[in-house]
């Protein structure tokens, strides 16, 4: 699915991404993704084959990105998403992964965007009307609570609420907004949450992904060739998605 860059040489690709930044568009740094440890992929065991056209070399038994390419790879997705943040439509943010939850979570409320940080229920996107069912069920619980319409059950069927309400709220609190389903998802790591690009596929939701070297590529349709494991690495992505998201956002109210 994804549309991966020609045999063309580093100058080449460094020459079109300052044309591009040249346009006004997010600026990458390549120092600063290299100070992220963006560059840093898997063990040289674990290479997916269809990732060694982004990898440059090997540092103790670690294959290591070419940066040229990521950055060229990190401002087409921007593009999109600028796109089509600016022509109205939904993105979510996906990433179920320990140490990234934080990042993922603090960048979607940012953004304004439905998020997951939590297990992914399976059906989120393939069964959403049941989905969006609990949901409802959830808000109306919670507006309960609010307006002290639960003041009239006993203490301990107020505790049994309370418990359900932060069971619900940790399923359902990054996606209670989201009333229709996305037209495109981004997954911070497509190998863990390869589940919901197989759902996207299904419903024909665009995906967009941090790749990095053990992951196939061609599941998504836009991929970020980078370390997905490093909270600096993912940091520094997500800052230029919220940034190119943010700037479409202001750019249309104008």
């Amino acid at each position: 699915m994804c549309n991966y860059l020609s045999s063309e040489t580093p100058l080449n690709i460094v020459s079109k991404l300052a044309k591009k930044m040249s346009k006004g568009e997010i600026k990458i740094s390549i120092d600063q993704m290299q100070e992220a440890g963006v560059n840093f992929g898997h063990k040289v065991s674990k290479l997916h084959p269809k990732m060694k056209q982004y990898v440059s070399g090997i540092k103790n038994n670690v294959h290591t990105f070419d940066l040229d390419k990521t950055a060229l790879e990190l401002q087409k997705t921007l593009n999109y998403i600028s796109k089509l943040v600016a022509d109205g439509k939904q993105i979510i943010f996906v990433g179920t992964k320990i140490q990234l939850k934080e990042i993922v979570k603090s960048s979607a409320e940012e953004c304004g965007v439905p998020y997951v940080t939590e297990r992914w229920l399976g059906g989120t996107f393939t069964n959403f009307e049941t989905i969006s069912k609990r949901v409802a069920y959830y808000k109306e619980l919670e507006k309960k609570r609010l307006t002290g319409e639960l003041e009239k059950y006993t203490k301990k069927e107020r505790l049994d609420f309370d418990r359900e309400l932060e069971k619900l709220k940790t399923k359902f609190e990054g996606i209670k907004n989201m009333t229709k389903l996305p037209d495109a998802v981004f997954i911070a790591d497509l190998s863990k949450d390869e589940i919901v690009a197989k759902e996207a596929i299904i419903k024909k939701i665009k995906i967009i992904g941090i790749a990095d070297t053990n992951v196939n590529p061609e599941i998504a349709d836009y991929i970020i060739p980078a370390n997905d494991d490093s909270i600096s690495s993912v940091k520094y992505i997500f800052e230029k998605i919220t940034e190119a998201v943010l700037t479409a956002k202001q750019t249309t109210k104008k």
